[in-house]
């Protein structure tokens, strides 16, 4: 049986003869009481005090596990989104490096273009100063012959140093012309 205040000053006792004083007897049973009812209102007290802080535990407890999911969420996300960067920019340096290699091939390509150009155009002019030499010797040759059957000089012409017979630089005539 659980002993409370209300049983310590409920509790009667046999008189005898040479017994103790009731009324001291009285008083320490009612202080008795009184302590242990403030005792036990304490007890409720902290009680209700624990059962507040076991609440308030496992409210902490709840927003501590949230706090734990968010975090490792935005670590995935964050990890995830680095993984993503990264892969982009492994992507734009790809196709940067596919671009660049793709410039320089046409720039190869138009440098070979303009080489094959400018020799070609040599030839052109070699042909060229080849057919003016050509027309430029028979020219002369025909004034020579002119000259030859004319007998007369002619004030452009050298005078030459045989009879008949016309100096003509052809080189120097293609060299002015070009």
């Amino acid at each position: 049986m659980k002993i409370s205040p209300i049983n310590i000053k409920r509790q009667e006792f046999n008189k005898s003869f040479r017994g103790y004083d009731p009324e001291e007897v009285q008083a320490f049973l009612e202080k008795l009481a009184n302590d242990i009812d403030e005792i036990q209102k304490e007890n409720d007290k902290i009680k209700e005090q624990l059962e507040n802080a076991n609440v308030q535990l496992i409210e902490f407890k709840r927003i501590e596990k949230n706090l734990q999911d968010t975090l490792l969420k935005a670590q995935e996300s964050s990890s995830r989104a680095i993984e993503s960067v990264k892969k982009q920019t492994n992507l734009m340096v790809k196709e940067a490096e596919l671009k660049a290699n793709q410039i320089l091939e046409k720039a190869r390509e138009n440098a070979d273009e303009i080489r094959d150009a400018v020799i070609k155009l040599r030839e052109e002019r070699n042909l060229i100063i080849s057919k003016l030499k050509a027309m430029i010797d028979s020219q002369a040759n025909l004034f020579e012959l002119q000259v030859k059957d004319a007998g007369e000089e002619t004030p452009a012409v050298k005078k030459p140093e045989q009879p008949g017979k016309v100096d003509i630089d052809v080189d120097d005539i293609v060299n002015k012309i070009l």
